[in-house]
């Protein structure tokens, strides 16, 4: 099953598989409902490459899909 992650607003919000995720106050990144661990892997290496990346002036959405 492949993985979709939409930006909602950019460093603060992001669709993983239509499920929300947000950075609170406190820069904890918190989704309301409960992710897969391939959408967690697929978030986490979003974040890695996307959001933390200063290249990125606009964040993209983007597909991951498991190995084969």
């Amino acid at each position: 099953m492949s993985v979709r992650i939409e930006p909602i607003i950019d460093h603060e919000s992001y669709s993983v598989n239509g499920k929300e995720v947000y950075k609170d106050s406190n820069g904890n990144w918190l989704n309301r409902q409960e992710f897969t661990s391939q959408e967690i892997n697929a978030f986490n290496n979003y974040k890695k490459a996307v959001i933390e990346n200063k290249a990125f002036k606009k964040h993209t959405a983007a597909t991951y899909s498991p190995k084969k």
